[in-house]
């Protein structure tokens, strides 16, 4: 079985994730949206929230599960059997940044291979980042946010 994960802290889950996982879906028995969580951290929204909210999105979708974890990505996948990591990359810095992360969770998750699909240009300019400073600016965030999203 292909078993991929997408990992991120979805804080919060954006219009772009939601068009990548809908992307690999043909490519993979099982893709499982894993929070990674990092106690030393700082999130805008709780863990509950952000996997709900998770859960919500891709109900709709029977191969697309959620989860979280702590600690290494790699070990998580090694955990749950999974054999592949997928990442979007919207631009050449996106690039750089995944393509060490990848070569390491190579070497540290035993083989473990990276996926990586290109952003679609209508997302390339949005991030989990960008969506937060709006959202605390008071800015209406709707339109990086699929509908199950809903902030104050």
């Amino acid at each position: 079985m292909k078993i991929a994960v997408f990992p991120g802290s979805f804080d919060p889950i954006t219009v772009g994730h939601v068009d990548l996982v809908r992307r690999a879906l043909p490519l993979f028995d099982k893709i499982i949206v894993a929070v990674g969580v990092n106690s030393t951290k700082k999130y805008l929204f709780p863990l509950e929230q952000r996997l709900q909210w998770l859960r919500d999105v891709f109900a709709q979708y029977p191969t697309v599960e959620v989860d979280h974890f702590q600690n290494l990505t790699a070990h998580y996948c090694h955990r749950i059997g999974a054999r592949y990591l997928l990442r979007g990359l919207r631009n050449a810095s996106d690039f750089d940044y995944e393509k060490t992360i990848s070569q390491l969770n190579h070497i540290v998750g035993e083989g473990i291979e990276t996926v990586f699909l290109i952003s679609q240009p209508e997302f390339s300019h949005i991030s989990s980042t960008i969506v937060r400073e709006i959202i605390i600016g008071g800015a209406d965030a709707r339109p990086f946010l699929p509908p199950e999203v809903v902030v104050p």
